[in-house]
């Protein structure tokens, strides 16, 4: 009963938070400003066809290349700085310094580099995204007990044993987290390259409304964004629960 329940509270605000924007809408009175949720609904059944054939699978392979890029380069640092103690001194504080860059100063800089091509976007998404998994992953590559890694030394094995057998499986629930985390900001890092700089995507048809004064049409492709990043999330929490049966019901 517990877990039939378990998203009602959700829900609930979620209803709470529309009806309320739905108020303060209807006070505004000027759609360009401030659309309500029903006009956005219906802007977005309106626009479903460029939104659903060109603009979201933009920003779909967009991310889905910036996402990968920084799975790879994450967990790759996370192993470097975890096996190597000069490594970790060495790239901590530059991983930690490229989070204090506007990306938004960043991003015009790469569709000067690479022009109007994906590899802008691809760019700004990696940026964001390979942050959170490299230490997220990391921390949890040094979440394991001392006296667990003694023991298995006892017994003779060597580093690579060590990391498969050990490090790796109790890294795993980090692995996920950190992977839920990069999903929203990879779109946002997506939506941010668009905005700035493209000619197909979620981020660059919302910015061609506002030139419009289409307020439903801004607010349309960003629900859409929001509607994909938390079946992305889903998508991830169900595989993780798959994966990590070991610890139980997450």
């Amino acid at each position: 009963m517990i877990r039939k329940n378990a998203n009602l509270p959700a829900l609930v605000l979620t209803f709470i938070l529309l009806v309320i924007w739905q108020a303060g809408a209807m006070g505004v009175n000027a759609a360009y400003i401030l659309p309500t949720p029903v006009q956005v609904l219906v802007r977005l059944w309106e626009l479903r066809e460029p939104l659903f054939t060109a603009h979201l699978p933009a920003t779909l392979l967009c991310t889905g290349i910036g996402l990968a890029i920084s799975v790879v380069l994450g967990v790759g640092l996370a192993i470097l700085m975890d096996a190597s103690p000069v490594a970790e001194k060495t790239l901590y504080p530059l991983i930690v310094a490229s989070q204090t860059i506007p990306t938004t100063a960043l991003a015009p800089l790469f569709v000067l580099w690479f022009g109007y091509t994906i590899w802008s976007k691809v760019l700004v998404t990696v940026l964001i995204t390979f942050f959170p998994i490299t230490i997220t992953v990391f921390d949890g590559f040094r979440s394991v007990k001392t006296d667990m890694i003694d023991l298995l030394r006892t017994f003779g094995a060597d580093n690579k044993q060590i990391f498969c057998k050990l490090k790796l499986p109790a890294s795993l629930p980090y692995f996920f987290s950190a992977i839920k985390m990069a999903i929203p900001l990879s779109i946002i890092g997506a939506a941010i390259g668009e905005w700035l700089g493209a000619q197909a995507g979620l981020g660059y048809f919302s910015r061609r409304m506002m030139t419009q004064l289409d307020g439903a049409g801004v607010f349309a492709p960003i629900v859409l964004l929001s509607a994909v990043a938390m079946l992305a999330v889903a998508l991830v929490s169900w595989v993780e629960k798959k994966c990590i049966t070991w610890r139980g019901d997450l």
